[in-house]
């Protein structure tokens, strides 16, 4: 199976390239590494990506940031990246993507906890990880040629505790293997339009 993985180096994409990478073919895709350069934020540029690999069996997504700040001097300047990135960029992955990914394909998306218990000052992460979620529920139903799409969310991931725990008070770790494998089986299993939760 023919894999692109966008963001393969960063906490969590690192974890699912180990565990797809035996028995397929993956290509590690990221802004300034991996095996072929994007930048999600731009229509263009995953244009470009598809176009150079012609035809993928399973397209990825484990990047995307969003604001973290005071909900009360937070402005659409602050959200503007996470919605340009997180969200749209995923979106168009998907939308240009299609075109691309082969009959039986899927699509997999990140979003995150947030969604469902935001974080203190995390309203512009909240928004986008539930719009991720609402993206891919909707999309399934429209997706031709069986192609099949779920998003993972993730809560803290144990590896990016030292990073982001602070922001995550009482929040239980979500172990790293069980969020590697909820990208597992969106790829290999036969599940559509899930939301495929790994709080813990």
């Amino acid at each position: 199976m023919k894999i692109v993985l966008i963001g393969g180096t960063g906490t969590i994409g690192k974890r699912v390239a180990a565990a797809l990478a035996p028995g397929n073919e993956l290509i590690i895709a990221g802004r300034n590494s991996g095996d072929i350069q994007v930048d999600i934020a731009s229509a263009a540029s995953i244009e470009n990506m598809f176009r150079e690999l012609v035809t993928v069996d399973a397209c990825i997504c484990t990047a995307g940031t969003g604001y973290y700040g005071d909900f009360h001097t937070m402005t659409q300047e602050h959200m503007m990246p996470g919605i340009g990135n997180k969200l749209l960029g995923q979106v168009n992955l998907v939308l240009i993507g299609k075109n691309y990914l082969s009959e039986g394909g899927s699509f997999t998306l990140t979003s995150g906890i947030a969604a469902e218990h935001p974080a203190r000052n995390g309203a512009t992460v909240a928004m986008l990880n539930g719009a991720v979620n609402s993206f891919v529920l909707a999309a399934s139903q429209e997706l031709k040629k069986d192609q099949r799409i779920n998003v993972v969310s993730p809560g803290l991931v144990a590896d990016s505790r030292e990073r982001y725990g602070a922001l995550f008070p009482g929040y239980n770790l979500a172990p790293m293997d069980k969020v590697a494998n909820a990208y597992v089986l969106s790829v290999l299993g036969a599940v559509n339009g899930k939301i495929l939760k790994v709080y813990a």
